[in-house]
């Protein structure tokens, strides 16, 4: 059997799913994408793209479909505990010149490289219900949500780019909370429909006290996105009742125009994000014939900042695996994961520290967090100060 005729299915029409569609194209594989979702997503929220996110891009050939939104004018602002606001350091400051994107950009972006490839069958509103094994198959029964039917079909491959609570995890190495890391903390994350009155069209606003933050991300091009991002010591009592009304609890007292304007907006947003925070810790993320790559297999969670670019690399890596095994699987997959995790492993510990970048775990971490980015923050006050610019309204 060539590697042309060796069909694979990728579960999930997400970064992971996509990048490794098209590492599998360019292996010589058939890649069929089933996604439980009735259309491909758009949108998202703000995603930084650091240098390895865009050497993977590059790998996968994506780069020039990519869309770049890193604001050309405008300032970040950083809400100090007595609710002033004053020119400083913003997540764009970081080592590396990151990219500001919408994760639907980077989709975009895959979609457009994938399409450049070929054809590639994708089925919409279709999710995986069982899976089973031979030596030589892997037997998939897939169900059609529309009219419930079930259909098996046989693949070669089976790759799991389902996202966190991956259904292609659950049926082949097992449940969920065998591998879920509880991080006792809650993401919400939503584009918003005009910026924070008073504030320039590119500006973003920070504001991370303890245990609760709310980020404003602006850019070049479109309004800006919102994070909010809260510790709690108990996660499933955040899902009892409406998003909105759990918020404004949490966020009560933190009185800022920046805040405000943001949850009456997400009252009015079409969709968002609101979920706990996780990581994924798996001894293997092969099994057989099934594969997991992205949030299903390793989860490095939002605070990594390098969430995006794990997925992607994922894929990229997973084709050239298989292309330098063009006649053992179990070679090439086993190349890969070898590969993958030590970059996962970095990223996952790394995440920790991030974190009490976006949200403080206490009245010292949040002392330590303004001291560590005074340096930053300098920067941003002198660029202030060449630039004429002035506190924001309601600052």
């Amino acid at each position: 059997m060539t590697q042309q005729d060796k069909r694979a299915l990728v579960v999930g029409l997400g970064i992971a799913g996509i990048s490794a569609a098209i590492g599998l194209r360019r292996a010589g594989w058939e890649p069929v994408i089933v996604e439980r979702a009735p259309q491909r997503r758009t949108g998202g929220y703000f995603v930084g793209v650091f240098p390895d996110g865009k050497q993977a891009a590059e790998d996968l050939g994506m780069t020039p479909h990519l869309h770049v939104r890193n604001p050309t004018a405008g300032q970040d602002w950083n809400v100090g505990p007595s609710g002033r606001a004053t020119p400083g350091a913003g997540f764009l400051d970081q080592p590396g010149a990151p990219y500001a994107v919408l994760r639907g950009d980077i989709e975009q972006g895959l979609w457009r490289t994938l399409q450049d490839l070929g054809d590639v069958q994708v089925r919409f509103d279709t999710r995986p219900v069982a899976i089973t094994q031979t030596p030589q198959r892997a037997k998939v029964t897939l169900e059609e949500a529309a009219t419930g039917a079930h259909t098996v079909e046989e693949y070669d491959l089976v790759v799991g780019a389902d996202g966190v609570r991956s259904s292609v995890r659950e049926l082949a190495f097992g449940p969920h909370q065998d591998y879920l890391d509880q991080w006792q903390a809650i993401i919400c994350a939503f584009e918003l429909d005009r910026q924070v009155p008073g504030y320039g069209p590119q500006d973003g606003i920070i504001n991370a006290r303890s245990r609760r933050a709310a980020w404003v991300f602006g850019f070049a091009d479109r309004t800006p996105t919102v994070l909010l991002t809260y510790r709690t010591k108990d996660v499933d009592a955040q899902f009892t009742r409406p998003a909105l009304e759990t918020l404004r609890e949490v966020y009560a007292g933190m009185d800022h125009p920046a805040l405000t304007h943001a949850l009456d907006e997400l009252g009015r947003a079409p969709d968002f994000l609101f979920d706990s925070v996780n990581q994924v810790k798996m001894p293997t993320w092969r099994s057989g014939r099934v594969v997991l790559v992205g949030d299903a297999a390793w989860c490095l969670n939002l605070y990594s900042g390098m969430g995006s670019t794990a997925a992607m690399r994922g894929g990229a890596d997973l084709g050239k695996a298989l292309a330098a095994h063009p006649g053992d699987l179990q070679a090439a997959l086993a190349e890969w994961e070898k590969g993958m995790r030590p970059f996962i492993t970095h990223h996952q510990r790394r995440a920790r520290i991030m974190q009490q970048l976006f949200v403080p775990s206490g009245p010292v971490a949040e002392r330590v967090r303004a001291l560590v980015l005074g340096t930053i923050g300098a920067v941003g006050r002198l660029k202030s100060r060449k630039t004429g610019a002035d506190a924001p309204v309601g600052g």
